[in-house]
């Protein structure tokens, strides 16, 4: 599928910076322009449009991943979909072993999903090798802001300004180095400090333009950073942390996520949207109620995308989320990682160890299934 040549929105590793760790829970798409009041409904009562449903294929395993969450770190640890018993809310994933022995994957979040759908090799390296990967200015500037839109929350309704935000940069920087010292690294070779006050002012921009798109003195979340876990019928459990979940009085859920970037083009909503359907999925599974509203709120260009999904909608991200986790385990089972070269590649980590780009992967560290016997044929009598 062909894919945008815009760089990929890195996904913040939103190892909480400061504060508890993410608590725990086990149609037609519509823009709002830059400067628009985004909806408050349902936090506000007010009622959305009415949804409409769109026509994903059922078993379609492919996505546009242009402007979906899949590089960097997502929404639990690549160690935690490997490893069984891994904690709830250890940390946003991020690539490196940190010494636990490899392991089949157990569990799907968003990330994991659309890292298999770009490329099943770049799966293979982030869930079964667990590859490190360097830090990013864009990625550690997402983790940065939504440490501060969370927080903010803390303060009293009258009190969550702009200014404010902006003073809560400083120590939530400083609380993210102490929690991640290889972030160090990123401004290591600024010796003046001028790119790194650039890096914070752009942080600070992006709090701001947050404030031209929701009011937070009239939003009251229920949850924030909420890790969610659901098992399906099937056996698949999924899993992921919900930026914020929003319940209007009368019951109607909204389920809302920051991105840092600029919102997609038109043909590509449907691959941003991929993430937030899979929440509202484990959602509906939980709680038995379909989310009323879903919405991205991209503060990178100021506009903010909504989908009202219907049970439809979520009944077929569950048949494709079956159909991709089949294929992951096939290639669990048989070591057949393919990569799939895109435009994408430019911002991989791990073109040294891609076949496309010359390179050796590490040697695969899970046992094979054993091949299954050829038929023979009968000899006739002589």
């Amino acid at each position: 599928m062909e894919t945008s040549t815009q760089a990929p929105e890195p996904a913040p590793d939103r190892t909480p910076a400061s504060g508890p760790a993410p608590r725990t829970a086990a149609a037609t798409a519509t823009t709002v322009p830059a400067q628009a009041t985004a909806p408050e409904a349902p936090a506000g009562g007010s009622a959305p449009a009415a949804p409409t449903t769109d026509h994903e294929p059922a078993a379609d395993t492919t996505v546009d991943t242009s402007t979906a969450d899949t590089s960097g770190a997502a929404e639990t640890s690549a160690a935690a979909e490997a490893v069984p018993g891994a904690a709830a809310g250890a940390g946003r994933e991020g690539a490196g072993g940190g010494g636990r022995p490899a392991a089949p994957p157990v569990s799907l979040s968003p990330s994991r999903a659309g890292d298999f759908m770009q490329c099943p090799l770049l799966y293979r390296f982030r869930v079964i090798d667990r590859l490190p990967e360097r830090p990013s200015e864009a990625a550690t500037r997402g983790t940065l802001v939504h440490a501060v839109l969370e927080r903010l929350f803390d303060a009293p309704a009258a009190e969550r300004t702009a200014p404010r935000a902006r003073a809560l940069i400083p120590g939530q920087w400083d609380r993210l180095r102490e929690s991640r010292p290889e972030l160090v690294e990123l401004f290591a070779d600024d010796a003046d400090g001028e790119r790194l006050a650039r890096w914070l002012s752009e942080a600070e921009r992006l709090v701001e333009r947050w404030f031209t798109l929701e009011d937070p003195t009239r939003l009251e979340p229920a949850e924030r950073e909420l890790f969610v876990e659901a098992e399906l019928a099937s056996g698949l459990r999924l899993r992921g942390i919900i930026d914020r979940v929003d319940v209007a009085p009368t019951g109607e859920v909204r389920i809302v996520d920051y991105k840092t970037g600029k919102a997609p083009r038109p043909e590509y909503a449907e691959g941003a949207l991929f993430q937030m359907k899979f929440y509202a999925l484990v959602v509906w599974r939980l709680k038995r109620v379909v989310p009323r509203r879903l919405q991205l709120v991209y503060l990178g260009s100021g506009d903010v995308l909504t989908y009202d999904p219907v049970p439809a909608d979520l009944e077929r991200i569950e048949r494709k989320l079956l159909a991709l986790w089949e294929a992951i385990r096939l290639a669990t089972e048989t070591g057949d990682w393919r990569p799939r070269p895109t435009k994408l590649c430019g911002w991989c980590d791990h073109r040294a160890h891609c076949p496309e780009f010359g390179g050796t992967p590490p040697p695969y560290p899970l046992p094979l299934a054993p091949a299954a016997p050829s038929p023979q044929g009968r000899m006739g009598a002589d």
